[in-house]
């Protein structure tokens, strides 16, 4: 049968051409709009690893004010905050904070090993500011702070693609490539915190580093964590007196959960427009899709009277007409796949294979579902024509 109704749509593949093309429109932005959907929602599974939750971030520009000085400054406004009663706890941290849309990369290497990280610079306070988990080893203490300490505490993606199973803590690392016979380059491992997602829990879990920064190196970002019920009173007193004290630097107070938020809509807004379009295309294929088959029974009532008056049943008649949809469908999936299947095959996007395979999956299901749907009504339609009333009309 199925071979008889892909001969058949075959024979009238130019009168459907526009309808395919249509299909294969809709099923290749409903494939891109479910990679999407698919890949977010893994990534929001993985804990962000870190509280967000009653975080003030104080951003500062020195003005081109020398860095040591800078420095000093920074370290007497973190002092300065620790002294009022409503900041729980405060960390110095580099201009790419959590949710601040800025970024520092670079590669890390053990061995041949080499792995693109992100690359944080804070204190040793920033564990107790954001409620940062430590698995394995410690986080930095004073110990750390002397100049030729040379350590580092990395996330559990970076211990999984460098260390595997093995043990990271006191084993060594180089920013660049690794080369044994250069001592200044390598740093000691000396803890593993869980995750540490800055962008968002939207944000693939990617590997991560933190370092100390050299004494004259300033950090432009403070983070302070207030007590619950801290109102905008406390942050008028707060950047009143920070003002009395860097003269004229610029400062930019944000929340994080504000932030947050943004950073999810950056995410959320395509993905909604996405899903506007491919709705658009899937209704356009479902009203193509029923208006062809109330056309082709228009055209076919004297067939399907010989047909029932040679016995045919009404689940044939139905069988049939939802058939030749599904062949019709068949077609502009077949084409999709083709451009599909590309996607893992040439790792596009450096997603997983599997994110792309259950689009695929997903979004055959649903054009296969739609286009039922659209041919059940019509094809039961054709089922109740009587013989005698269709030869006689003919």
């Amino acid at each position: 049968m199925f071979k008889h109704l892909f001969r058949l749509m075959w024979n009238k593949k130019r009168g459907h051409v526009l309808l395919i093309v249509e299909i294969l429109a809709a099923f290749l932005v409903l494939f891109g709009v479910t990679s999407l959907i698919i890949y977010n929602f893994r990534n929001y599974r993985e804990p962000i690893g870190f509280d967000y939750e009653n975080v003030w971030v104080l951003q500062f520009d020195s003005r081109d004010q020398p860095d040591s000085s800078a420095s000093e400054t920074m370290r007497l406004l973190k002092s300065r905050a620790l002294a009022y009663p409503e900041v729980a706890s405060a960390s110095l941290f580099s201009g790419n904070s959590p949710f601040s849309m800025s970024t520092s990369n670079g590669s890390m290497s053990r061995g041949k090993s080499n792995v693109q990280s992100n690359q944080f610079t804070t204190d040793r306070d920033l564990v107790r500011a954001l409620n940062v988990a430590v698995v394995e080893g410690r986080w930095f203490d004073p110990s750390d702070e002397v100049p030729d300490a040379r350590t580092l505490v990395i996330n559990q993606p970076m211990k999984k693609a460098l260390f595997s199973d093995e043990n990271a803590v006191g084993q060594y690392l180089a920013f660049g490539d690794f080369n044994p016979k250069e001592a200044q380059k390598k740093y000691r491992v000396v803890g593993v915190v869980g995750n540490f997602k800055g962008g968002g829990e939207y944000q693939k879990n990617e590997p991560g580093v933190f370092q100390l920064p050299p004494r004259t190196h300033w950090l432009r970002t403070l983070l302070l964590k207030v007590k619950p019920g801290t109102d905008a009173n406390f942050e008028a007193r707060l950047t009143r007196d920070f003002a009395a004290i860097t003269k004229d630097w610029n400062l930019d107070v944000s929340y994080m959960e504000k932030q947050r938020r943004n950073a999810h809509n950056l995410t959320l807004v395509p993905v909604i427009i996405f899903l506007i379009v491919s709705g658009f295309l899937l209704i356009n294929v479902a009203l193509g899709l029923f208006g062809v088959l109330n056309l082709s029974i228009a055209q076919r009532r004297s067939e399907i009277g010989v047909r029932r008056a040679m016995g045919a049943t009404a689940g044939a008649i139905t069988r049939q007409f939802v058939g030749e949809i599904w062949v019709l469908a068949t077609f502009g999936l077949l084409i999709g796949l083709l451009f599909a299947v590309q996607f893992p095959l040439l790792n596009v996007f450096d997603l997983e294979a599997c994110v792309y395979l259950t689009a695929i999956g997903v979004s055959v299901m649903v054009i296969y579902t739609i286009v039922t749907l659209c041919a059940l009504y019509p094809s039961r339609q054709a089922a109740r024509v009587q013989p005698s009333v269709a030869l006689h009309e003919e």
